[in-house]
């Protein structure tokens, strides 16, 4: 069977029914469940130090420095490739969007492809954004770790004449992260599968934001608001794009996706 007749097997009836709009479920379990969990996560790690305390076990363990912040697995292989992999599995979905575009009987995967390549992007580049601005440094960049450069949070003043820092949030770990949109795909295309597409955004997250740490390019925080932040557009995205879609805790959706 070829890959298009494969495609073309796994179609599924109307994916975006007119659904009426069915309470607050969804919004408690896809926006006050997560971000409180992330928020409990943040509140967490600033009152417990985990971020220092992480990275001086990992800046110890590595004889104190940051030997791994060159090496093949954690630079080339999960940084570069890492990031060439999302970027290359991105071009994929923008190609099958075009396609769709071309060929009437795959119609209905237009917005749903489209959906995801636009919040894959999205994610990737508020990440960038707020990196370019948020002048924060990196562990690699600190005295305590030996940098050059003392602690400065998020909300302190920058002294003037030292360099600008952009390390802040994990533009890596959003490389991963990102693909948290795959749960919102799959949830219209084949809604039993959508927790598969949840796992997959986490786990590249955690990989390619694991990665980092161990390079000393990011603390734990900077991880954390990568991952608020891609499920944040991944979820503003998904109602956008279906102001109407609800699904159930059985993995139908209510207008008859299946």
């Amino acid at each position: 069977m070829s890959t298009i007749q494969l495609l073309r097997t796994y179609v599924p009836t109307p994916l975006y029914p007119p659904v009426a709009w069915a309470g607050a479920r969804f919004y408690l379990t896809h926006a006050v469940i997560p971000f409180t969990l992330i928020a409990i996560a943040l509140c967490a790690n600033f009152v417990w130090g985990l971020d220092q305390t992480v990275a001086d076990a990992l800046f110890a363990w590595e004889g104190h420095a940051w030997s791994l912040r060159e090496a093949f697995i954690t630079e080339h292989l999960m940084h570069r490739g890492g990031r060439d992999f999302s970027l290359l599995a991105w071009f994929i979905v923008v190609g099958f969007w075009a396609w769709s575009l071309h060929d009437a009987r795959n119609a209905q995967w237009r917005r749903p492809l489209g959906y995801l390549a636009v919040s894959l992007v999205l994610s990737t580049t508020l990440v960038a954004w707020i990196k370019s601005w948020s002048n924060m440094d990196c562990p690699w960049d600190l005295l305590r770790y030996g940098g050059t450069h003392p602690f400065i949070g998020l909300l302190d003043v920058r002294p003037v004449g030292m360099a600008r820092a952009r390390c802040f949030p994990a533009a890596q770990a959003s490389v991963g992260y990102c693909w948290l949109a795959l749960y919102f795909f799959l949830g219209v295309v084949r809604p039993r599968l959508r927790w598969i597409g949840l796992l997959v955004g986490l786990g590249l997250g955690l990989l390619f934001g694991g990665a980092q740490q161990l390079r000393g390019a990011h603390f734990i925080s900077h991880d954390l608001w990568s991952l608020a932040i891609c499920w944040a557009v991944a979820l503003m995205m998904f109602r956008l794009v279906w102001p109407k879609q609800v699904l159930t805790p059985s993995g139908h959706d209510v207008g008859g996706a299946k």
